[in-house]
């Protein structure tokens, strides 16, 4: 596998061409993929049945470890945030070096086959120590063998011409199931079927989590039409592998074992090389107050649902409004990163962070204050049009579209340049070590939202008085942490960036 990622990046050496301008230069961005291989609209396919699946599940888990499961909101939000969430970055960092070592399809088909069994006992059971032993833990570690994974089969079954304007429809299938998932999550939820299979009467979500099996199922077929040892070459030509898959099938176990082995010796070797430098303090504080903002995008799968459920009611089409996110950042995100390109990252957070947090105290005003606009033709055309809801219109729905929306932009701003500002102050030829660290503001993130059941139970619990707009300043101040961070200690954080003006 070395050999052949040396030979692949030597054959990718830039190459001045000259080509068209314009408008036809705009639409051979696109056209370029005309002549790609199989297995790339196959990943393209991957992606979006697995980040389906994915999100799904992720919008379920807390309602129905709740609902089903009986747990407390604490204990569901600390389950999922301190557990279920952090167990997935975690096993995400090894998956890189164990597709190294057994090949891409044979991950795909460990990772889809994980998630099915997993999947499969979450529908089944309703005992807590069960469904988390053989149906939370194993499913983390099924998820996190599909991320790495396909941004590997991206790269490598795509040609260098048609590498860039791949992985940017990698990042639009993305929320384009993150959409599609929103819009399950209300269906399933709103049939509110009751349904006997052989005794078996499923919840509605354990339904949710039948859904995202079927999408689980639907991917071994599609794995199945991958190659064997498939990779494109500039050419576009696909060569196939076959002797060092031969190899590798004898040895599978044994490549798994020795992966997690060589995996730890080379995660303590990156720690010890790294301590000792100063950009990797100054990076880690960096993804700390970063990890402020990205609890605050984790919330609408952890904490969200029970809010949206408990304010506006148990029919209320909460996923579609959490699309709104997607939506706005498929179109918003190529937009801001053309007309900021320029500038350098470290602002660009700082500007995106402000936004991100103004967005977040919308949902601590007084909902009085919109009951003009619930009335309004926005109002109406949101409520009735989009969301599908008769009637008057709660003027929580605007307020989460108004912040949703507002956070959206200040994440096209922010979001892609944190990766950057890590690769543009990363010492020469640590630019991967720095970037493996890009993880962290994630892992950061699903720690603080573990604290999500406590706030729930605190201001918006299922029975009794609520007082959702203390838990909403919370995490508007919260979020507020990361910009406020970011730019007192500036002077200390920020490094100049290769190739860009302090703009």
């Amino acid at each position: 596998m070395g050999q052949a990622t040396k030979e692949a990046i030597a054959s990718e050496e830039p190459v001045p061409q000259v080509g068209p301008t314009g408008f036809r230069g705009f639409l051979a961005k696109f056209t370029v993929l005309k002549g790609a291989q199989r297995e790339l609209w196959l990943t393209f396919l991957i992606k979006f049945l697995i980040y389906t699946a994915y999100s799904v599940t992720n919008k379920t888990m807390v309602l129905w470890l709740s609902k089903d499961l009986g747990f407390s909101d604490q204990a569901a939000g600390a389950l999922v945030g301190w557990v279920w969430a952090p167990a997935m970055t975690v096993f995400t960092l090894l998956a890189g070096s164990l597709t190294d070592a057994i090949g891409l399809r044979r991950t795909f088909f460990l990772g889809v086959a994980i998630c099915t069994i997993a999947r499969s006992v979450m529908v089944v059971t309703t005992i807590p120590s069960l469904a988390l032993a053989c149906g939370v833990l194993p499913l983390a570690v099924g998820e996190a063998l599909g991320t790495p994974v396909l941004l590997a089969a991206t790269r490598r079954y795509s040609t260098t011409a048609q590498r860039s304007i791949s992985f940017s429809i990698i990042y639009m299938i993305m929320n384009v199931g993150y959409i599609a998932a929103g819009w399950i999550f209300d269906y399933v939820r709103q049939l509110n079927l009751h349904v006997s299979l052989l005794g078996f009467e499923p919840t509605s979500y354990q339904q949710l989590f039948m859904v995202s099996l079927a999408f689980e199922i639907v991917l071994f077929p599609v794995i199945y039409f991958l190659r064997r040892g498939a990779e494109t070459t500039n050419g576009g030509k696909v060569i196939e592998q076959s002797s060092r898959n031969r190899r590798a099938a004898g040895s599978f176990w044994t490549g798994i074992w020795k992966t997690v082995q060589q995996s730890a010796i080379d995660a303590a070797h990156l720690f010890r090389r790294l301590i000792g430098q100063s950009g990797f303090y100054r990076l880690l504080v960096f993804f700390l107050f970063i990890g402020f903002l990205k609890a605050i995008f984790l919330q609408m799968d952890y904490v969200f649902p029970k809010f949206g459920i408990r304010e506006l009611g148990v029919n209320a089409p909460v996923g579609k409004l959490s699309a709104i996110n997607a939506i706005v950042i498929i179109f918003l995100v190529p937009i801001v990163g053309a007309l900021t390109q320029k500038f350098a990252a470290y602002r660009m957070v700082v500007i995106g962070g402000v936004i991100c947090t103004a967005g977040v105290f919308i949902m601590a005003l007084p909902t009085e204050w919109f009951v003009s606009a619930a009335n309004g033709v926005f109002g109406q055309w949101l409520g009735h049009a989009y969301l599908g809801l008769h009637g008057s219109i709660q003027p929580y729905y605007i307020m989460t579209a108004l912040y949703l929306i507002v956070f959206s932009v200040g994440e096209a701003f922010y979001s892609p340049r944190v990766y950057e500002y890590a690769a543009a102050i990363a010492p020469p030829g640590q630019e991967a070590s720095y970037g493996s660290l890009a993880y962290l503001p994630f892992l950061v993130g699903k720690l603080l939202v573990g604290t999500g059941g406590w706030l729930l139970a605190a201001f918006c619990p299922e029975h009794g008085p609520r007082h959702s707009g203390i838990m909403w300043l919370i995490f508007a101040l919260a979020a507020s942490i990361a910009p406020i961070g970011l730019i007192v200690f500036r002077s200390y954080i920020r490094v100049p960036e290769a190739g860009r003006r302090d703009l």
